[in-house]
């Protein structure tokens, strides 16, 4: 088990940057590539994710002094501390359920791409994590049984697979980037609520004709509806509900006009690089699969790049400390996954092709939901961290993480609990 383990920290501590370029080198050559071709299209995609973290770091580094800052100032004092994405992945993975999810999990995609049950093969192994907590959480909950906990890691990757592939066209459509899919569990979670809210919103005359996108803004207002504008505009208001009148302020300002422009040229690098793995990749199931559909599973972070996701994001960053402090059975002091609220609204964005208006809305719904579920997980998640000797914040007897309010583990997770009589 100790050497399991150690495989699986070692792969997923090489992160994307390094482990996607490999996959889609080899992918590449299986799919009949010539190899300078593949080469030239694995490092093209290397290089656009390392851009993306380097916007990423940017992004979360702005914006965790804001967090803390209006975190103060609403004088916020809830019991389950917000620990982030970081650590629930480095807890999920390990347990007993984490150190064989990465294994289990890519044999099981294999299986479901041979009997046709999915159309995409998810390189994405990083992210793996969200299926080992969710597995982690129900072999906790079901009294330490392994069966219904892989068992449970595996119907929520088959879910967020099929999501993936229901996806796949709007989100090739909408981002411009051939031959993918996201399966990234903490983004197909916000699918069918969208699905959902879209249909009410359907039925609500004049709110259904609402349609405001950055284009639109653009031709309203002139030089304020640019993205760079805009994002300065948002970024000075965020930095004076944080800080006040001050340099902090200002450099917020600047930062976030810099992610506005920055984040679209690097996502067209991944439009680059994958265009020749996808016309290889329907060439190769063409001959051999008669046109069976082929997509390769990414991290949402492709997704985060669009203006009006950024700009939504950014206000959803008071809004939802706001309702921490007012939603009645709320316990989790949204923290450390402030910042990484883009992720969470990622696939909002192209399901209402850039409505600024749906977004919002649509954002502060998802925003509630994650505030109640990662309610009701955090004594599982403080329970496995104690377990696997995770040291909990001084401040902080009971942990959270904000961004796994993932109404669809919570539901596996329950049934789990309640097929065992826990």
């Amino acid at each position: 088990m100790n050497t399991i383990i150690s495989i699986t920290n070692f792969i997923t501590s090489l992160g994307s940057t390094v482990m996607l370029p490999i996959i889609i080198l080899i992918l590449g050559l299986i799919l009949k590539m010539k190899l300078s071709k593949a080469i030239v299209s694995a490092l093209t995609i290397g290089v656009g994710f390392v851009g993306l973290g380097l916007i990423i770091d940017l992004l979360s580094g702005a914006l965790d002094p804001v967090a803390k800052a209006l975190v103060e100032r609403f004088g916020l004092d809830l019991t389950a501390l917000d620990v982030g994405w970081p650590a629930a992945s480095a807890i999920a993975f390990g347990t007993t359920i984490g150190a064989l999810i990465i294994p289990i999990i890519f044999l099981f995609n294999i299986i479901l791409l041979s009997l046709k049950l999915t159309k995409t093969l998810d390189v994405d192994i990083w992210n793996y994590w969200h299926f080992a907590f969710s597995g982690s959480i129900a072999y906790l909950w079901s009294g330490n049984n392994l069966i219904i906990g892989i068992v449970v890691a595996l119907i929520h990757c088959f879910i967020s697979f099929k999501i993936a592939d229901i996806t796949a066209s709007k989100v090739q459509t909408f981002f411009n980037i051939p031959g993918i899919s996201i399966p990234q569990a903490e983004a197909t979670a916000t699918v069918p609520i969208v699905f959902i809210l879209d249909k009410i919103m359907d039925r609500i005359p004049v709110i259904k004709d609402i349609n405001i996108n950055i284009e639109n803004i653009q031709n309203k207002v002139g030089i304020l509806g640019l993205p760079l504008v805009m994002g300065t505009i948002i970024g000075l208001i965020l930095g004076l509900l944080s800080y006040g009148f001050k340099k902090e302020s200002l450099n917020l300002a600047i930062q976030m006009g810099a992610i506005m422009v920055l984040c679209p040229r690097i996502i067209s690098l991944f439009m680059e690089g994958f265009a020749p793995v996808s016309e290889a990749a329907r060439e190769f199931m063409q001959k051999r699969f008669k046109n069976q559909e082929f997509n390769i599973g990414l991290d949402s972070a492709i997704m985060i790049g669009h203006p009006t996701t950024i700009l939504v994001s950014s206000i959803l960053i008071p809004i939802t400390l706001i309702l921490a402090f007012i939603l009645p059975g709320n316990k989790v002091l949204p923290f450390a996954d402030l910042a990484s609220i883009t992720f969470s609204i990622a696939f909002v964005t192209p399901l209402v092709k850039g409505n600024f208006f749906r977004t919002l809305v649509y954002g502060i719904v998802i925003m509630v939901l994650l505030l109640y579920i990662s309610t009701g997980f955090a004594s599982g998640l403080t329970d496995i961290a104690r377990n696997i000797g995770y040291e909990l914040p001084e401040d902080s007897s009971i942990i959270a993480v904000f961004s796994e309010g993932n109404w669809i583990a919570y539901i596996l997770t329950n049934i789990a609990r309640l097929i065992t009589g826990n």
